[in-house]
């Protein structure tokens, strides 16, 4: 005989199961949230006030957009110079900790056997890329655009250095239609041909390989994409549709360009009273001064130069619509700077090279004080007011050559209010904590074997989230003799002219440098310096050089 069902009275038998089920469900672990992608974007060579967000009458819409539903920071630092911006924001270390206290090598010669260790241009032994860091979290890591992190031997290329794909150049300059050999281009380890259709262009082109990267990219995975354009640095090279858009926009001349972004940057509080606008750079002449040739000239280098961080931030958006349309935008953390301020070189107010040069596909410029005999440049002037409201320009130590602008986007994990300005200092070494915050991973102690250096940088979520600083820092800088140092509100910087001496400066009073407090506040000078000193000697600044080998 076959009992039947047993079977529980209707209400019992749902409020058990309920009651089962609320306890079964409470003892289960919340779902992580799921880690969020990151994606650095630098800019190569581009001033402080260039984006309309800082005050630049350039149209940015894409970049702009990210700024008012982002974060803008108005006290955030690079290095001055290239390739030690790219290892400090990689790394997490000062760049002489990573062996980047100068350029890379150069691809028509190597690093010398005998460099001292923080000049061995290249990255050494005792750190580990933001690629290398993340992987134990399960990220892939994507590189598109200038590595400029050593050039000789694949050991010192990207993918030995955790990225798992790479399109782009291993130096430091090239030509924008035409990158070829010496300075080529590389996918994946392997040398490019030069590029023979009429229509490349390395900013359109590094963006389109970036976007192959992230679709490309597996499903329910983060990854970190480091997009390094190589614009707006010289060679001055853009699409002629481009530079329609802004020739003859720049022909009332660099001093009322900076009185202008100045006005803008003024209403928008950016950054405050105790920034006044520093006085024309002593490079460059009244603009009144000039012929009339000479300002036509001028017009069309400033027109192209303006072209390249339009065309920049288009491709910008092109990026972020293709994170919108698969559905990564809100947790992906977007982090845009640029890794100097705007270039000067060849220190010259009417730039460097011959007109003829400008948009010549077969010129890439040779670099440093010759930027522009085989190539061209737009010079102090621009230069100058590139960096609006700020004194010099790359390679030097006062804020127009390391302040740059960072603006965050992250939808999913912002807690600030849209268009808040962050105005606590910062600094690239904060990308690598900031980014191991993120992925719940803690920075290694060795790799391969070797001990890492520890880090030098403070995570950035806090600042994310709205929180207040974690009390005054210390900050260090060398570039080629140039010393300078900050802490809280002071800070100290030397030139590296000869004989030059200590400067000192209160950034909460007199953010442009425009009053050299040193003789009012020997004690404060003196320590600042001492600070210097031991940071020098404990991070592989001095010595600078090694003795020869025998």
């Amino acid at each position: 005989m076959r009992l039947p069902p047993f079977r529980l009275p209707l209400r019992l038998s749902v409020l058990s199961v309920l009651s089962v089920a609320s306890v079964l469900f409470s003892s289960l672990p919340a779902a992580p949230a799921p880690k969020p992608n990151l994606v650095i974007i630098l800019a190569d060579d581009m001033g402080f006030s260039d984006l309309g967000s800082y005050g630049s009458e350039i149209p940015t819409p894409h970049l702009d957009a990210l700024a008012r539903s982002g974060l803008r920071f108005s006290q955030f630092y690079n290095t001055a110079r290239c390739s030690p911006t790219r290892a400090a924001l990689l790394t997490g270390l000062d760049p002489h900790s990573a062996g980047m206290g100068t350029l890379a090598e150069d691809p028509n010669k190597r690093a010398p056997a005998n460099a001292a260790p923080g000049y061995q241009e290249f990255l050494n032994d005792r750190c580990v890329t933001i690629a290398e860091a993340l992987k134990p979290a399960g990220y892939k890591a994507y590189l598109a655009g200038k590595w400029h992190l050593g050039y000789h031997d694949r050991a010192k290329w990207p993918l030995q250095r955790g990225f798992d794909r790479f399109y782009g150049i291993i130096s430091g300059a090239t030509s924008y239609f035409t990158p070829a050999d010496p300075r080529g281009l590389t996918l994946d380890n392997e040398p490019q041909p030069t590029p023979s259709s009429p229509d490349y262009y390395t900013t359109d082109a590094f963006t389109d390989h970036a976007l192959q990267f992230v679709r490309e990219h597996p499903k329910n995975a983060p990854f970190l994409l480091y997009l390094a354009f190589n614009a707006p640095h010289w060679p001055l090279h853009a699409r002629p549709d481009d530079i329609a858009k802004f020739k003859g926009q720049y022909l009332a001349g660099w001093d009322r360009l900076r009185a202008e972004r100045y006005a803008r940057q003024e209403k928008s509080g950016l950054l405050g009273p105790a920034a006044p606008l520093s006085p024309r750079d002593d490079g460059a002449r009244a603009w009144d001064d000039l012929t009339a040739a000479q300002k036509t000239d001028l017009d069309y280098r400033m027109a192209v130069y303006a072209a390249q961080v339009h065309r920049m931030d288009w491709n910008i958006g092109r990026l972020v619509e293709t994170l919108r349309t698969l559905g990564q935008l809100d947790n992906t953390l977007i982090l845009f700077l640029s890794d100097n301020g705007a270039c000067a070189e060849p220190y010259t107010d009417l730039g460097g090279g011959h007109s003829d040069a400008i948009n010549d596909p077969a010129a890439a410029g040779s670099g440093g004080r010759n930027a522009g005999r085989n190539g061209s440049s737009y010079g102090t002037g621009w230069a100058n007011a590139s960096n609006t409201p700020f004194r010099r320009y790359k390679s030097r130590l006062h804020e127009g050559g390391i302040a740059t602008p960072l603006i965050a986007h992250w939808p999913a994990g912002l807690r600030t209010a849209p268009g808040t300005i962050a105005r606590a200092p910062g600094y690239l070494t904060d990308f690598m904590p900031t980014a191991l915050e993120l992925a719940g991973l803690a920075y290694p102690a060795s790799h391969h074997g070797k001990p890492l250096t520890p880090l030098a940088g403070r995570s950035l979520v806090p600042v994310l989230r709205g929180e207040p600083p974690a009390g005054d820092r210390w900050l260090f800088w060398e570039q080629y003799g140039n010393q300078a140092v900050r802490h809280g509100n002071w800070k100290a910087v030397r030139p590296a002219e000869k004989d030059s001496p200590w400067e000192l400066y209160d950034l909460a009073a007199d953010r442009t440098e425009l009053r050299n407090l040193a003789a009012d506040h020997p004690d404060r000078l003196r320590d600042l310096t001492a600070a210097w000193q031991t940071w020098a000697e404990s991070h592989q600044v001095l010595p600078k050089t090694r003795p020869a080998t025998p």
